[in-house]
């Protein structure tokens, strides 16, 4: 049977409003997608739409041979069901996660001198487990702190039985010896102890109960054993400085997702007892087009209801979900868990949730700008362009002014291994009427080519041009007057919707229009020089706008001379950064005082 002769509106009219999972079958009888309903006919019939579809579930949509429907009681059992199903079946346009059940953990043996040991996802030793940790390097890093301040052996037991002679952790202090008698039983209990309070979080009680032995020691005259107590205390109070989070208390995994042309990444950050214990960055496949909430709401319920990730008592996510109670509910049926899912936070969770997209949002950059990647990526330019050799030298131009204000245009130069930043040039716009931006594109491009064709510059490639087919006649009327025939124009325009994914290209020319899919390496590379062309142009327009305000504000401020001006706007990184800062934050740079930095917020706020 072909695909032409499913009937999807007459399948509409028939189908149910109640809650459910949908899956989608290709002509092969393969599954292609699982997807869950809180109203199964509006669901379903939003696949079939005349318009607003993106391209990628256009993709879904033109396979589709069957619709196979398994109602349920309610949304809950609908979202456990389509994880049991995605986990069962693995459909190429839903997101899969890597069914990882090897986290990290340390163990706290049962044994008449325990040890800390490193474990993987096997529970079956004997002792107390601590975790899980984000990674491998999350434990061994504790670890190594805790043989600093503790002296717990980490040995296996096999080791451990067969010494004859301390080995060099003894030699170097990380060990106390007990497998050759070198420390009583009390002694190592009370250190087994004090590391035990340690990996609980107990950190404030540790401290002020090691501060107390301390003081005995001294008070009996044991100077040595007190010296080692003090050291530590130090140890412990510099380890909490690192923590960031002294004194907090909390327990929770706090998820942000992010997605940006090119690729979407899904950041965990995991905080036990107050602490950030770690995170981990994900990066799962886009088979269709989502929201920030949708891949959240996807990837909750495979990492925690597919048993990858053990649950903490709450979620803190950076998108608020549709589906929030039905994960909760789902989670409780599944686990006998009571968990809260939050978006809107303040204080200490806050800072968490700006931390893990400020970790998501730098993960994801890293990822876009390998060099693997990248390579990739001209790879796939190389063959839409119908080039013989790989294009190494591109250059993308953009313009940015406040409503004609300190106008700027940005040339970015992209090469084999991806941006090459010292090569950024930008172009201050004069004598042109105020937001005429092909008057100004004429005038930078004319400025950076007259070099080209002198032979000061390397001739670019590619010659990316943001902005469509306006801009791409001034490119071609420039190269023209210049006599730059060798020169491959690439013109990029965002299409109807303005979405990222659905550019228009002009590939040498206004007429020969292309459309790429979503996930085309080639799109990607041309988004990520486009983006990157504007962020500069912003970044330049920004520096020579605030230029002049920015003096002028601080010159007229009492006391603040030419070298506290220049150390102000050195630790904020600009004027604009300098006037988002809190009174507390003005304090803190050198040679400010709590007073003088309250004079400068009162006078950058005075109107």
């Amino acid at each position: 049977m072909s695909h032409s002769e499913f009937d999807p509106k007459h399948f509409v009219s028939n189908l149910t409003t109640r809650p459910g999972v949908y899956r989608m079958y290709d002509e092969k009888g393969e599954l292609l997608y699982v997807g869950k309903a809180k109203n199964l006919k509006n669901r379903v019939a939003s696949y079939f739409r005349v318009t607003g579809l993106t391209t990628k579930t256009m993709a879904l949509v033109s396979r589709i041979h069957s619709i196979e429907i398994a109602v349920t009681k309610s949304e809950t059992e609908a979202l456990l069901l389509e994880q049991t199903l995605i986990k069962q079946h693995r459909p190429p346009f839903n997101i899969l996660l890597r069914d990882d059940k090897s986290y990290p953990y340390i163990l706290l043996s049962n044994h008449h001198h325990p040890a800390l040991l490193f474990r993987r996802g096997d529970k079956t030793d004997k002792g107390t487990l601590f975790g899980p940790f984000p990674s491998g390097s999350a434990v061994k890093e504790s670890l190594n702190t805790m043989q600093k301040v503790f002296k717990v052996r980490q040995c296996e037991d096999s080791t451990y039985s067969n010494r004859s002679r301390p080995c060099l952790q003894y030699q170097i202090k990380r060990c106390s010896g007990p497998c050759v008698n070198l420390i009583s039983d009390e002694e190592y209990d009370l250190d087994v102890r004090h590391a035990r309070m340690f990996l609980q979080g107990k950190d404030q009680e540790l401290t002020a109960e090691i501060t107390s032995q301390m003081s005995s020691a001294a008070a009996d005259m044991e100077f040595e054993r007190a010296a080692e107590l003090r050291d530590q205390i130090i140890q412990l109070k510099h380890i909490q400085e690192q923590q960031h989070v002294y004194g907090q208390t909390g327990e929770a995994d706090v998820i942000a997702s992010i997605i940006q042309p090119g690729g979407l990444c899904v950041h965990v950050m995991m905080v036990r007892k107050g602490k950030v214990v770690g995170s981990k960055s994900h990066y799962p496949k886009m088979p269709i087009e989502i929201t920030e909430g949708e891949l959240l709401s996807s990837f909750i319920a495979q990492f925690y209801l597919g048993g990858i990730q053990e649950l903490p008592k709450t979620l803190i996510i950076s998108h608020e979900l549709e589906d929030s109670e039905a994960l909760v509910e789902g989670v409780f049926e599944t686990t006998q868990k009571k968990i809260e899912v939050l978006s809107n936070v303040r204080g200490q969770r806050a800072r968490w949730l700006e931390l893990a997209k400020l970790n998501a949002e730098q993960g994801l950059q890293a990822r876009l700008s390998d060099k693997r990647n990248h390579f990739s990526r001209i790879t796939a330019l190389q063959k839409l362009l119908g080039f013989s050799e790989p294009p190494t030298h591109m250059e993308c131009f953009d313009i940015s002014h406040s409503s004609g204000e300190a106008t700027v245009a940005s040339c970015v130069v992209f090469g084999a291994d991806g941006p090459d930043k010292k090569r950024y040039r930008s172009f201050n716009i004069e004598g042109v009427e105020p937001g005429d931006d092909y008057g100004a594109m004429k005038q930078a491009l004319t400025r950076r080519y007259k070099r080209v064709k002198s032979g000061e510059l390397e001739a670019p490639d590619v010659l990316l041009i943001d902005g469509g087919k306006g801009q791409l006649t001034q490119a071609e009327a420039v190269l023209k007057d210049l006599g730059l025939v060798n020169i491959f124009l690439l013109g990029v325009a965002k299409g109807d919707t303005r979405k990222p994914g659905l550019e228009t290209l002009y590939i040498g020319s206004k007429e020969d229009e292309v459309v790429l899919p979503p996930d085309s390496a080639a799109l990607h590379l041309i988004q990520h020089i486009r983006d990157e062309a504007h962020r500069f142009a912003v970044k330049s327009h920004r520096r020579r706008r605030d230029k002049k305000r920015r003096h002028s504000v601080l010159e007229n401020i009492p006391g603040i001379g030419p070298n506290r001006r220049k150390e102000l706007l050195t630790a904020f990184g600009g004027y604009q950064e300098l006037l988002s800062a809190s009174q507390e934050d003005i304090s803190k740079v050198k040679g400010i005082s709590a007073k003088k930095a309250e004079e400068i917020y009162l006078h950058l706020h005075k109107s």
